[in-house]
């Protein structure tokens, strides 16, 4: 990869997830970028009418999307290529009735959602987003609202009253010790819902705190995402497992000129940090309803024209991947120690955490090879648990071809983690031969 290639996907893909605090925002900023490159946006509700080359993308939940760039030959006999990935991060989310007063303190009530790395939430400056719902026009609407200023912490005990802290390791009990202060009692009441409603005027959305039915609130690191390194090679931003693999597989999919024969597309899902069981996880049906409705508008008509296009389809399953600590070598596989900067990884595990089989492994190798690009290989030790992805729960909905890939990083499921500017250009360079 050429260093302006490098600099300029690196530079984008932090803005997107600056842009993307939430999995509702991440959908909105995506469903943007798609617009601005000629998609237009379908409805489940309403008939779809579909032509070769069209350009369309769907959402479902506010969370999960898909956009399709239709080929010029029906998909019975030139398939799908699929790349899947998913747009929610580990993180903590207010409850239902998340106002908490003690010792002097406004504290708002949090859930923990994922396998979050409890401890990098402490003394951070956190601020809130997600979706409102309101009461309007006699229904539910749902607004998107993002605070961007700092406006939680969750204060760290001090090492005077904890000190065996430094040799016996941090503690956290997730009810107890996360509940972020909001404020002082002594400066007066503290209403989440007036809160939400003045926050609401601000971007021109007028409510009152009775017309607030509900929300999906998550609290995030207000600090911008960063370069480092001598030589600006990382990345340092949160949310890059999986919004990185979110911008790769947009990035390449827009990058398309004309139509190809086979019909591309990505699909985003939310809810894969835990277990995908939703309406728009991918254990739902999100992906098979949209393929069977593009084969439906784009094929001979036969019945079993669905099942032709899966035998002629491939997924790229993309999510990001373990690069080895250099402090925790040990924990690595000896002879599968990805290094960030050294390109894509294919994941692969035998008790099927990961899709990846010898066939799908050979097929994105070649692609590398094509890209000019050399993939690195990741298996976890045989003593240690695997973790899972989208692509075993897809291709087993499905029965699809799939491969397991990712790029490599480190602090995975921390408040920030860390990346490589080179690895985001190689990865997207390959999606790009893969849509081709």
């Amino acid at each position: 990869m050429s260093p302006t290639d490098i600099d300029t996907t690196a530079k984008d893909l932090l803005a997107f997830i600056d842009a993307s605090p939430t999995p509702y925002h991440a959908v909105r900023e995506i469903a943007r970028r798609l617009t601005q490159h000629g998609y237009r946006a379908l409805d489940e509700g309403e008939p779809w009418t579909l032509q070769p080359g069209d350009k369309v993308y769907v959402t479902r939940g506010d969370t999960s999307i898909a956009a399709f760039h239709l080929g010029t030959t029906s998909v019975e006999r030139a398939g799908f290529r699929l790349v899947g990935s998913h747009t929610d991060s580990p993180n903590l989310r207010l409850k239902p009735n998340a106002a908490v007063a003690r010792n002097g303190y406004h504290q708002l009530g949090v859930e923990i959602y994922g396998g979050v790395l409890l401890s990098t939430w402490m003394d951070r400056d956190l601020s809130l987003a997600g979706r409102v719902v309101l009461h309007s026009g006699g229904r539910p609407q749902s607004h998107l609202v993002d605070f961007r200023r700092p406006l939680l912490r969750v204060p760290n005990l001090a090492i005077h009253l904890n000190r065996t802290v430094n040799t016996d390791g941090l503690k956290l009990n997730a009810q107890e010790h996360l509940v972020p202060v909001l404020g002082l009692e002594s400066a007066g009441p503290a209403d989440l819902r007036a809160l939400l409603v003045r926050e609401l005027a601000s971007a021109n959305v007028r409510a009152e705190v009775g017309d607030i039915l509900g929300y999906d609130l998550c609290l995030y690191d207000t600090q911008p995402s960063a370069r480092s390194g001598l030589n600006g090679e990382f990345l340092h931003a949160p949310r890059l497992d999986n919004l990185a693999s979110c911008h790769s597989a947009l990035s390449a999919l827009v990058a398309m000129g004309g139509a190809g024969e086979a019909t591309c597309g990505v699909v985003l899902y939310d809810h894969e940090e835990v277990g995908s069981r939703s309406a728009q996880g991918a254990a739902g049906s999100f992906l098979r309803d949209c393929l069977e409705r593009l084969v439906l508008g784009h094929s001979d008509g036969r019945k079993d024209a669905y099942h032709r296009a899966i035998r002629h389809s491939y997924l790229v399953s993309a999510d990001m991947s373990h690069a080895v600590h250099p402090n925790y070598a040990s924990l690595h596989e000896p002879k599968h120690q990805p290094l960030m900067g050294g390109g894509p990884v294919i994941k692969s595990n035998v008790n099927q955490s990961y899709a990846t089989d010898g066939e799908t492994w050979a097929y994105f190798a070649s692609l590398c090879r094509e890209a000019n690009v050399t993939p690195q290989h990741f298996v976890t030790r045989t003593d240690l648990g695997c973790g899972s992805t989208i692509g075993p729960i897809t291709a087993a909905e499905l029965g699809i071809r799939t491969v397991d890939v990712g790029s490599p990083m480190l602090s995975m499921h921390s408040i920030r983690e860390q990346a490589a500017a080179s690895d985001v250009a190689a990865m997207i360079a390959v999606l790009r031969r893969f849509f081709t």
